[in-house]
């Protein structure tokens, strides 16, 4: 018997992903927003069944799902994620009633594991590895939503006794990751041998590959007796943006020059941030399998055959 599998937020990079993994083997069906950007899925979207919402219409979202009743559910949508979406309104009405409006919507349908996606945001500033267990001070409006998004998806588990778990996932990168963002930045200029307009070297960031992400999506989605559990889903290792763009060069063979503290800093950037895996790393034993090299190797041949189509529609700096 095929699955049925709900995926908020499938427009998005990791939904994205997700939703092109299981197209051809899971009876797919997303929830998106008729203004939505579909140029991730365009290739795979016969594959998929569209339901137009948006997730702070309660109605029309328990309308959809007790219509598609999904044994799995992946949460993914998201509002926040980019410093241009400031307006701390709707990434509170968008993170937590929409969150919210979904737990309702599923709660007497029978799913068999609904999977959150909250972020390494949660955590604010540490000066250590961040562990599951460590308490949450998020410095952003973003971080403030993911937590009260997480903590609500505890209490929903607990109180109607349902399969719920939540990932923190830090800086993803790879294919269809939205051509504003820091890696594909680094890799289109290196490509196009542009000067790299850039900001503190020491800054870190603990760089996790979507093949690797999407691996514990799917691993999760089969482990129902963890509901109320949080997992961290980074590397463990941190990597400066002084290394990171090194070995974006080396890889690239670029001759570009370097202009760091180009960029003012933001206020959240921090010299110390990466994840403790540990608790991931009992459940997955070979998680991850990308070091940060073979993960930008993969991620510099995709932006290599893609860069012409993105450039048609996005402008890449």
């Amino acid at each position: 018997m095929v699955e049925t599998v709900l995926i908020t937020g499938a427009t998005g990079f990791i939904g994205a992903c997700l939703a092109r993994k299981i197209s051809k083997t899971h009876n797919v069906h997303i929830i998106l927003r008729k203004d939505s950007d579909t140029w991730r899925i365009k290739d795979i979207i016969n594959d998929l069944s569209l339901h137009y919402a948006d997730l702070t219409d309660g109605p029309a979202v328990k309308k959809i799902v007790e219509a598609v009743k999904p044994n799995t559910i992946y949460h993914l949508a998201a509002y926040g994620t980019y410093s241009s979406q400031q307006d701390c309104s709707q990434i509170i009405q968008s993170n937590i009633i929409g969150t919210l409006n979904l737990l309702k919507a599923s709660e007497h349908i029978g799913f068999s594991i609904f999977i959150n996606t909250g972020t390494s945001s949660e955590y604010g500033t540490k000066n250590q590895p961040m562990k599951e267990t460590d308490i949450t001070e998020p410095n952003t409006c973003y971080g403030v939503s993911k937590v009260s998004q997480t903590l609500l998806c505890q209490h929903w588990a607990r109180e109607k006794k349902l399969p719920i778990i939540t990932l923190r996932i830090f800086s993803a990168y790879g294919p269809y990751e939205g051509p504003a963002r820091l890696i594909p930045q680094l890799i289109s200029s290196c490509l196009e041998s542009k000067d790299l307009t850039l900001a503190d070297p020491k800054t870190t960031r603990d760089f996790i590959f979507i093949d690797d992400i999407i691996d514990v999506y799917l691993a999760l989605a089969k482990k129902p007796e963890l509901s109320r559990e949080i997992f961290n889903i980074g590397s463990g290792q941190q990597t400066t943006l002084k290394d990171t763009v090194s070995t974006v060069i080396n890889l690239t063979k670029a001759k570009v020059k370097q202009n760091w503290q180009a960029i003012p800093g933001r206020s959240f950037d921090t010299n110390t941030w990466v994840a403790d895996i540990s608790k991931i790393k009992k459940i997955m034993k070979d998680y991850p399998k990308y070091d940060l090299e073979t993960g930008l190797k993969k991620t510099i041949e995709w932006l290599n055959n893609n860069q012409k189509n993105l450039k048609e529609k996005y402008v890449i700096r």
